[in-house]
């Protein structure tokens, strides 16, 4: 009995946080560039004294699927979207690097390339300026070019390269801010082999069907752990009498 009281209590537990998890993926089901979340559980043992018969689960995996998402053409010249593998470096209000998919650019007051949530595109040598009355190309190595907004035709200038980074999966973690990191908070070196495409952008990895059955799952499995604990509940109560008439 102390086994099941044990299992299907931090069972419950999990899976509430479980079906939390699953909840913030539907929700970012339209979110550009998000990257679903996933859980996995297993059950150990209760260390201590007398507890050999007693396990409990714990949550061993909280992982990421790195899985790309759809890419869908918006024709907007700061729109980009990583093809394959690869991330985009941004600058943190402290100055650090963070990594993200969301393409979705735009320039701040003082001309300089910046996500929608207003933080600073990182290039080769810092956030990239953007001078006043030109249009903005990006290529797909990610090199930021500029022409005069008139109309006569002349060169374009490069202004900067965006850092687009690859660090193997398994060393990347993800923020409470949505953004990934590298373990350890080292910057991540610029990596030639990431491309981007250009007037696009990359949708939600999330598979709706998959999310809401996961949930419907998700709460039967909750309600088979509250009816385990019921039963050892009313087994207790069946023990506690036959030891009374006893």
């Amino acid at each position: 009995m102390d086994r099941l009281i044990y299992t299907a209590m931090t069972g419950a537990k999990h899976i509430l946080e479980q079906q939390a998890n699953t909840s913030h993926n539907l929700a970012n089901a339209a979110t550009t560039g998000f990257r679903a979340q996933f859980d996995a559980f297993r059950a150990v043992e209760v260390n201590g004294p007398g507890m050999p018969t007693r396990t409990f689960v714990v949550d061993s995996t909280v992982g990421t699927d790195f899985s790309a998402g759809p890419i869908q053409q918006t024709g907007r010249d700061l729109d980009v979207a990583v093809q394959g593998k690869g991330w985009i470096a941004v600058q943190l209000e402290d100055g650090t690097e963070a990594y993200t998919r969301n393409g979705s650019l735009k320039l701040s007051e003082n001309g300089v390339l910046q996500t929608q949530s207003g933080l600073n595109i990182l290039g080769d040598g810092g956030p990239i300026s953007i001078p006043p009355d030109v249009n903005i190309t990006i290529a797909k190595d990610g090199t930021v070019s500029a022409m005069a907004n008139d109309f006569k035709p002349g060169p374009s200038n490069v202004l900067g390269r965006i850092k687009l980074v690859n660090p193997p999966e398994d060393t990347i973690v993800r923020g409470d801010d949505g953004l990934f990191r590298v373990r350890g908070g080292e910057p991540a070196d610029a990596d030639p082999g990431v491309a981007l495409v250009g007037g696009s952008l990359e949708g939600s990895n999330v598979n709706v069907v998959d999310a809401m059955v996961n949930m419907i799952s998700l709460a039967r499995q909750f309600e088979m752990q509250m009816n385990l604990l019921k039963n050892a509940e009313s087994n207790d109560a069946k023990a506690a009498q036959l030891l009374a008439l006893s």
